[in-house]
């Protein structure tokens, strides 16, 4: 977690009191963050102290002083939540993110600060939230970078472009000499804090920039500003650009940093939004968006979680200690309607409400109770059961088991088996490698991988897997779920239907589940196959579906595949045998 340091007079000047060590120990506590150190037995001379105070990563708004002493103030009572004001409510100004950014850092938010008044510690504060926000929130300006200007130094409207590196030419901040894209990648390739971050954007044929409307270069995102509109003590207007790849994120952040400095403008809390107009989509939005969202938590959920016995009024009021603003719903008596300010980014589920209301109640409140339900002793889910029964049976029948990873390729869950992308995979949005694209909808590519590594053992090698695959589910609040299969592999000089028939046979037998040899006439629980000519992974006229019906007269279902591996797919996965495979879903026989 990161750790903030703040200075200890000015944070209890505006706590209003002092505190000892460990009162303010026990306060952060009580908060739910902690005091790392406190710095002033060290300090020598005219050295101010310091407290290093431990928030947690997702408390983006507490990444400086004035986040620190709002939270805190709030929590005790001392202060009501800020209200954050748009004025002008319709935008004067805008910012146009012209299509050309789209290829490689397509999103932007703007605001402005109008009459701010900065002395040199609120100064350095700002400063400093930003390189704390670029370091967590923002992945070292990967996915969003934040550029602070002097209004008054530029002429709006302001475009977001992107342009060949020959042609953007700026004084970059701090240096007396105009550079070139180019030149300033040269320039800056050695430097300690800038050089990080020039491979985000140097290998790309066009570089974005933020303009105004005399084509002054503004900034250089996400790697630097321009000298001509940099900020001071003495500026009064702070135009403050955010450009990303990420929009959500983008969002955060600009709400974020005015949340935090708004405060200094001569209308505490005030703030100029502007027009963002993206040629891309031809969307038009307005930034920052100030309406505090809205949420709703379960009364019942809150106080079983709790322990309590508390009513939405009671709720309310504990969740206005953490900045949240709760009403009883008028239309159902057990939910609460929780609006939720631009600095509580982090409130996604009523979890993280009903967390907020057990801080506000204090953990130290919370009773001792010993569960009211006999209940209690943990076992084994059943699908683990049936997969220990499976396991048991596929060993006895002179299978290996193996465990591969849960994530692959796409190739090797899609296009290595013959099959065609069908939308069920869930895909990782930022894979590190191509090994790992998706998560496994079939057993199939692990086993066959373990199979490859393994290829020069002696023959027939026979292994099975008994594990989750994930499937997608739009109707889920998660968006897919779990499933837990099995499957087997018999790999060898020959390799026929027959031996994983065998296998199946052996696993039904286990599971007390008859051969049906004329299911339409036979209504008893049991399981037969079927001949599939659409299963493209299998040789020709050597696949079949597994059906099963649960119970007497019962519905049968399609619960899993058998067949001979196309040699293809043996090829793809580089196996110099002929191989069959069955898999199954588990979860029926629960």
């Amino acid at each position: 977690m990161p750790t903030i340091p703040v200075d200890k007079e000015d944070l209890f000047k505006i706590l209003g009191r002092s505190y000892t060590t460990e009162e303010f120990d026990e306060l952060c506590f009580q908060f739910g963050i902690e005091l790392d150190e406190d710095t002033t037995d060290e300090c020598q001379g005219d050295e101010r102290p310091q407290l290093k105070i431990e928030v947690p990563a997702n408390r983006y708004d507490m990444l400086c002083i004035e986040g620190i002493a709002q939270a805190l103030n709030e929590f005790l009572g001392n202060k009501e939540q800020p209200k954050y004001t748009l004025k002008p409510e319709t935008p004067e100004l805008s910012l146009t993110i012209k299509e050309s950014t789209f290829p490689i850092r397509q999103y932007a938010a703007s605001a402005i600060l109008r009459n701010v008044t900065f002395d040199q510690r609120s100064y350095d504060s700002f400063i400093a939230l930003q390189d704390k926000l670029h370091t967590n929130l923002c992945r070292n300006r990967t996915l969003v970078a934040i550029g602070t200007h002097d209004l008054d130094t530029l002429t709006p409207p302001f475009s977001y472009e992107a342009l060949p590196p020959k042609d953007i030419k700026f004084k970059p901040l701090n240096q007396s000499k105009v550079m070139n894209g180019e030149e300033l990648m040269e320039f800056y390739e050695k430097d300690k804090n800038i050089g990080k971050y020039l491979h985000i954007i140097r290998d790309s044929p066009v570089y974005p920039v933020m303009l105004d409307a005399n084509r002054t270069v503004a900034s250089l995102p996400p790697i630097i500003n321009s000298d001509h509109s940099k900020i001071t003590l003495n500026t009064k207007n702070v135009w403050i650009d955010v450009t990303g790849t990420d929009r959500t994120k983008t969002e955060i952040v600009i709400e974020t940093l005015v949340a935090m400095f708004s405060r200094y403008s001569k209308t505490p809390f005030e703030i100029e939004p502007l027009k963002i107009i993206s040629e891309h989509n031809g969307e038009t939005r307005v930034t920052p968006n100030v309406t505090p969202r809205e949420a709703q938590a379960e009364i019942s959920y809150i106080n079983s979680c709790l322990g309590l016995d508390y009513s939405g009024e009671e709720i309310a009021k504990l969740l206005k200690k953490m900045s949240l603003e709760a009403t009883p719903s008028k239309d159902n008596k057990d939910i609460l309607d929780v609006k939720i300010p631009i600095t509580r980014s982090d409130i996604l589920h009523q979890c993280d409400i009903m967390e907020d209301a057990a801080i506000g109640y204090g953990y130290d409140n919370l009773k001792k109770t010993k569960p009211s339900s006999e209940s209690m002793v943990a076992s084994a889910l059943p699908v683990n059961k049936v997969a220990d029964i499976l396991r048991l049976a596929s060993s006895q029948a002179g299978y290996s088991e193996v465990m591969p990873l849960t994530l692959c390729s796409h190739d090797e869950n899609f296009g290595w088996l013959r099959k065609k992308d069908d939308g069920t995979a869930v895909r990782l949005e930022n894979p590190k490698t191509i090994e790992y694209q998706v998560v496994r909808t079939t057993l199939l590519p692990g086993i066959l991988k373990t199979i490859k590594e393994n290829r020069k053992h002696s023959l027939p090698i026979k292994v099975f897997e008994c594990g989750d695959i994930v499937l997608k589910d739009a109707s889920l609040e998660r968006g897919a779920f779990n499933q837990r299969n099995w499957a087997a592999v018999y790999a060898g000089k020959t390799s026929g239907f027959e031996y994983v028939q065998g296998l199946l046979g052996k696993i039904m037998q286990t599971m007390r589940t008859p051969w049906l040899e004329n299911p339409s006439k036979d209504e008893r629980r049991g399981y037969w196959i079927k001949e599939d000519k659409t299963n493209t992974t299998f040789f020709d006229e050597r696949g079949a579906k597994i059906f099963f019906r649960s119970q007497a007269n019962g519905e049968a279902k399609e619960v899993g595949c058998i067949g001979v591996l196309h040699p293809e797919v043996m090829n793809n996965f580089d196996i110099p045998y002929a191989a069959s495979s069955v898999e199954l879903n588990v979860e029926v026989f629960l």
